[in-house]
């Protein structure tokens, strides 16, 4: 991001650090993410496909307006979020759109909602990151390690990030493994990755009226994962995300460990 125009932006409200990001994706007919478009917003394509994320991520050293807020600094975030674009007298804007936002801290929920008009919902969470080198002869190493040097073999490591919320008496959880071994990838020009990863706006309604806000932050590198799966009742995805999404969050297209960042979120602002 050019530094230069900063100071035409908004006022700085949140910071933090967006840390071992699961991101699994997802192709949604059009007609399903229309109902959810902010008004001056439309949807935005990737290769002709319009395309739904699941991500979930740790949200640490949280500071609102350059404040720690205290038992509020790091906790766990999952959403289902689309790709948006809006014209703006400087061009196109890129940006997403949350369909459900989960946190385990109920004043986070309320403070989203009431400054951003972001849905989000409360829920108990927790999180695990498990590393383990990648034995010989297990199936997950085979598929890394398939035209891999032995040097890169011995030194192959599978990390597993998992984030998990309980709803309706039970758990569901979003993860992913990858080798963490091999450097991460920077996503190319174009590309998908590129496509999910870099979106600098977050579009949400608030009262009827658009908010636009920025997030900042450098373009992330991510490693492409070994496995990737979404666990979800189906009373939970229903009553969380709607049935209508029910047929096509069941296997994703790709899915992607995204390494994060520290992060910049700028004060929202109405679009008229």
């Amino acid at each position: 991001m050019d530094a230069s125009t900063n100071h035409a932006r908004p006022p700085v409200f949140l910071t933090a650090v967006w840390r071992n990001l699961v991101v699994l994706n997802y192709e949604v007919e059009p007609e399903i993410l229309l109902p959810f478009l902010p008004p001056g917003t439309e949807l935005d394509a990737w290769g002709n496909r319009t395309l739904a994320s699941i991500v979930g991520f740790e949200f640490a050293d949280v500071r609102v307006l350059r404040a720690p807020v205290p038992f509020h600094r790091d906790f766990e975030e999952i959403n289902l979020r689309f790709y948006v674009r809006r014209k703006a007298a400087d061009g196109w804007r890129r940006g997403v759109v949350f369909i459900r936002e989960l946190v385990p801290r109920p004043i986070v929920a309320l403070l989203a909602r009431r400054v951003f008009g972001e849905p989000y919902a409360a829920l108990p969470m927790n999180r695990l990151l498990r590393q383990r080198p990648v034995r010989a002869g297990d199936e997950i190493a085979r598929r890394a390690t398939l035209h891999a040097s032995p040097a890169a073999t011995a030194r192959a490591n599978r990390t597993t990030v998992r984030y998990s919320w309980r709803h309706d008496r039970k758990w569901n959880r979003v993860e992913a493994t990858a080798d963490t071994a091999r450097a991460p990838l920077q996503s190319d020009p174009g590309s998908e990755e590129e496509f999910i990863i870099d979106h600098e706006y977050g579009y949400g309604t608030r009262r009827g009226r658009t908010i636009e806000y920025v997030v900042e932050h450098p373009s992330w590198r991510y490693w492409k994962t070994l496995n990737a799966e979404f666990d979800c009742g189906v009373q939970t995805l229903n009553a969380l995300y709607g049935e209508a999404f029910a047929p096509y969050l069941k296997s994703p297209r790709s899915a992607f460990l995204v390494e994060g960042s520290p992060v910049v979120v700028r004060r929202p602002k109405v679009i008229r």
